[in-house]
């Protein structure tokens, strides 16, 4: 019998990409379309839908694109948690989740 050799098969060159649809990632498409389907459930009934609903979902996506255009994946998500987080943080400052241990409870009686 003859042996062919090693078998092989071809794996994409980044295996940890993120998948994009469209140079967007899923929480920017989420987003996009939770804001096509709220504008339009508000102003879908007045004379100006085509400017509120198609505008601002054209706008937001247009933001977005160049706006984290060359940036890292999450780059939106770690910005805004940047921003919210505090400016400060202290050291010595008091820690209101800290419980004292009780050692009654860890007690073993035999």
């Amino acid at each position: 019998m003859e042996d062919d050799g090693l078998q092989t098969s071809s794996v994409p060159r980044a295996l940890e990409m993120k998948s994009k649809m469209f140079g967007y990632e899923l929480p920017d498409l989420i987003l996009i379309f939770m804001n096509l389907a709220i504008t339009n459930l508000i102003f879908g009934a007045s004379k100006y839908r085509y400017a509120l609903v198609w505008g601002t979902t054209v706008s937001l996506a247009a933001f977005l694109f160049f706006t984290k255009r060359g940036k890292p994946d999450g780059y939106l998500q770690h910005l805004i948690q940047f921003w919210i987080k505090p400016s400060f943080l202290s050291a010595g400052g008091l820690d209101r989740f800290y419980r004292k241990h009780d050692r009654k409870d860890n007690t073993h009686e035999s």
